[in-house]
Order: structure tokens, then sequence, then C-alpha cells
């Protein structure tokens, strides 16, 4: 069976996102506009935008942290919260020092290849209802018992662009797609868990949901899709 990781109509104004049993992965870059070996890392994930296993195969989304700031460019994308992502990783891996560009697939370090294709494993059913007043209505059903979990949603950003005045990137056009504008978590409860989503910010166009265990990093399934 294939994950759907597709958008339908629920409503007259309701999105909705939903994974089959097979796993579907979570791509993250960790990356920063102060970072001169970034931009290439952001050109091959700007690329998935055409390929046919985005959404259904794997959900892309891309961290830009604060630890190059210092170096004159601030990143307006990057937020102390992602570095702090990132380094929990680390933490997780015994690894002593984080850096950029990072992909990190299913919660593990990852070298970048081949997009991944779609799991084998059952890992449950995974569905995000949208509506029009931006509150998402999630429901996992997983595919083992007896464990707590909890929801992360990050509002994507595509089609951006910045003009870099100083740092290694000084003068350059950076292009972004799949930027975390806002990342929001919920521990699931009952069948169903309501979230209010942020404000939408410009350039929001895509939204990636998965679920983990409670207070663990490696996703359980995902689902995601483009918001028009």
């Amino acid at each position: 069976m294939l994950a759907l990781a597709i958008i339908s109509s629920a409503g007259a104004k309701d999105l909705v996102f939903q994974s089959g049993p097979p796993r579907v992965s979570l791509l993250e870059l960790y990356t920063s506009e102060g970072c001169s070996s970034c931009p290439p890392a952001e050109a091959w994930l700007s690329k998935l935008s055409q390929d046919a296993g985005l959404w259904k195969n794997y959900v892309p989304i891309s961290f830009h942290v604060t630890y190059w700031d210092n170096l004159g460019w601030p990143d307006h994308y990057a937020s102390p919260e992602f570095t702090e992502r990132q380094k929990a990783f680390a933490v997780a891996w015994h690894n002593p020092t984080i850096y950029t560009p990072e992909f990190i697939l299913n919660g593990q370090e990852w070298q970048r290849g081949p997009t991944p294709t779609l799991s084998k494993t059952d890992a449950g059913l995974l569905r995000a209802k949208l509506d029009d007043k931006r509150t998402l209505v999630i429901s996992y059903l997983p595919a083992s018992t007896g464990k707590k979990w909890e929801a992360h949603v990050a509002l994507l950003g595509c089609d951006l662009a910045t003009s870099v005045k100083a740092g290694e990137n000084n003068g350059q056009t950076l292009h972004h797609d799949f930027v975390v504008l806002s990342f929001q978590s919920v521990k699931l409860g009952g069948p169903e868990t309501p979230l209010v989503l942020a404000a939408a910010q410009p350039g929001e166009k895509a939204i990636a949901v998965w679920v983990t265990e409670e207070n663990e990093l490696p996703p359980a399934q995902a689902v995601g899709g483009w918001l028009k």
C-alpha cells in the first residue's frame, strides 16, 4: 500500500494531509545564510519541489540555525530553538560538534544521495486536517500501542530570496525552499488533538507534520503538502 500524503477536500475550505501505513521519511536540513557551504545543499533541496516522491515518500524541511550570525550577517530565518534541536541530535549521537549544512533523515545523520523511497515499515496512520481558521486537527493510529506520542508541526516557506550584505555569502542572493517559518509541538491525547497554528508569514506555502514518542527526536510517521 502506498502512503497518500496528499491534500484532499474534507469540507468547503478544509485541507487533509494523510499517510498510509508505510513510513514516510522526514528529511531535515540544518543551514544558515552565513555559511558559504550551504547554498549548494539548499539548491539540492529546492529541486525536490519537482520530485515525484515529494510528500509521498518523504517530507523535506529546512531549519536555519543561529551560530553563524556572529560573522556579520544575522539570518532572518534562524532561531535559537532550531539550533538547540540540532544540538540535541548531536548529544543523542555523542557527537562533540554541530555543523552546516547537515542533513538528518529519520533522526540519523545522512549524506546527500538519492531521495528516500517509501519504507516497507508499518508506521501507522497519521492524519492532519486544517480548516480555514488555521486550526489543525491531528490524529494518529500507531502501529504499536502502549506509547505516548507527540506531534510536531512546521509551516514552510518556499520561493524565498535574500540579498546577503555581509558574512561568507556577502554579495550573493540566496534562494530558499521548505524553510521552517514556525514550529509547534503538541502532546497527542484522545482520537483527535487540535492545534491552533501560528499566524501566516510571507512565503508560507507548505506544511509538515510528524509524530514522535514523547520527548524523543526520531520521527515515527510524517505527512506534508502544499497549502495552496
